[in-house]
């Protein structure tokens, strides 16, 4: 009897110990390391990295697997605010860089009608400006002086014999004005010649378009040959932004969209123009087009070959929209935080779409009435990282 007895309370001796040595596992507990906080186990151990023995840490009431729980005081803290995502508009804007240039629909040159010498030129300068109707050159030149000799000898043939003879004076008279204003003298010029009937060696033409002058590539004492150019003019009452496009931006473009060419130089001030041109051909080597805007220059203040950017903006489609600072984007996709209970976040994945200034399009990932954090996202994250050792969007499907 006495044996049994022993037996027995040695039985329960070792049980009572075998029983202080079982964890009973409380899943509102996990271990973590105080070297090494981003190791977080469910089962008490050591730290595979330091191996000291991993502290019991309390989850926080209501907190799930996938959820962070912050206190009053860490929100305020982390300057964490939410707003609830509603549909707004939003438009795509596309900068491009340009170069201001010519306007070549107002470009305009001026050549010579016949042959000749130039005898003097009345504007030597790039730049210099030439109004329509100034003295532009003076030009030595047989054949046109011969036809000056020709027109003076008509119209003495008319007066001394227009009673006595069958010929028709006034058409041979004419032709030969016709002459004259064909290799470009004027109306006044031909009434002068008839006037003083006496033939200047030179001519003087007169210019017959106005602008700056880009192109000057004759001096005094050369020859023109007919049809010669004289001078190139620019009218720089409008110009040109050139701007240049990849063939991967050219489906974004719209013909009709607005155009604002932004100008760095006047302190990025901002004018209104209107796309004239879109080169229908690219350049195989750079796989690079060309886009022409067309925009008023008052005053002529703006030169050509001026820097400038030119914005092109589409009309602003209604969508789901978030500051851009709420969308957390690495080389997995995009993420944002949304507000599930009393100071708790979760992580979810969204599809985002344009941008334009402080504004992101979500295509996809959440709806209308989603309460989403604004600011503090990237804290969020750490902070999920730090406690629970894992990235927040482990195991979504991207």
């Amino acid at each position: 009897m006495r044996y049994i007895i022993i037996t027995a309370i040695t039985f329960l001796f070792f049980a009572s110990c075998k029983n202080k040595n079982v964890a009973v596992k409380d899943p509102d507990t996990y271990y973590t390391c105080s070297m090494d906080p981003q190791v977080v186990e469910y089962k008490p151990g050591k730290c595979p990295i330091c191996k000291m023995e991993l502290t019991p840490v309390k989850k926080k009431n209501g907190e799930k697997k996938d959820e962070l729980q912050l206190s009053e005081q860490q929100i305020q803290l982390g300057n964490i605010f939410t707003d609830t995502i509603r549909n707004g508009s939003i438009g795509d804007q596309l900068v491009l860089t340009a170069t201001l240039n010519f306007d070549q629909m107002k470009a305009s040159s001026v050549s010579s009608r016949v042959m000749g010498r130039i005898e003097k030129l009345y504007f030597k300068n790039l730049g210099d400006y030439v109004k329509k109707g100034s003295p532009l050159y003076d030009l030595y030149s047989e054949d046109l002086n011969n036809t000056k000799q020709e027109y003076l000898l008509v119209l003495e043939k008319k007066k001394v014999f227009s009673n006595e003879s069958v010929i028709d004076f006034d058409q041979l008279l004419q032709s030969a004005k016709n002459k004259l204003l064909l290799w470009g003298m004027s109306e006044g010029q031909i009434e002068e010649l008839a006037r003083i009937k006496k033939p200047s060696p030179t001519t003087t033409f007169y210019s017959t378009a106005a602008g700056f002058i880009t192109t000057l590539d004759i001096r005094e004492g050369d020859y023109v040959m007919e049809g010669g150019t004289i001078v190139k003019l620019a009218d720089l009452s409008s110009l040109w932004a050139e701007a240049q496009v990849y063939t991967s931006q050219l489906a974004t473009i719209d013909r009709n969209s607005i155009a604002t060419v932004q100008l760095p130089d006047f302190d990025g001030k901002q004018i209104k123009g209107r796309i004239e041109f879109v080169n229908p051909e690219i350049n195989p080597d750079t796989r690079i087009n060309l886009i022409r805007v067309s925009i008023p220059n008052p005053g002529n203040l703006l030169k050509p070959g001026m820097p400038a950017y030119v914005l092109l903006k589409s009309p602003e489609r209604k969508t789901l929209t978030l500051p851009i600072d709420a969308v957390i984007r690495d080389g997995k996709g995009s993420t944002v935080w949304i507000k599930t209970g009393v100071n708790t976040f979760k992580s979810l994945m969204v599809r985002t779409g344009l941008e334009s200034d402080d504004r992101i399009e979500i295509l996809s990932g959440l709806r209308a009435g989603d309460v989403v954090v604004i600011t503090g996202a990237y804290l969020l994250h750490s902070e999920y990282i730090f406690k629970k050792g894992a990235d927040p969007m482990a195991g979504h499907n991207h």
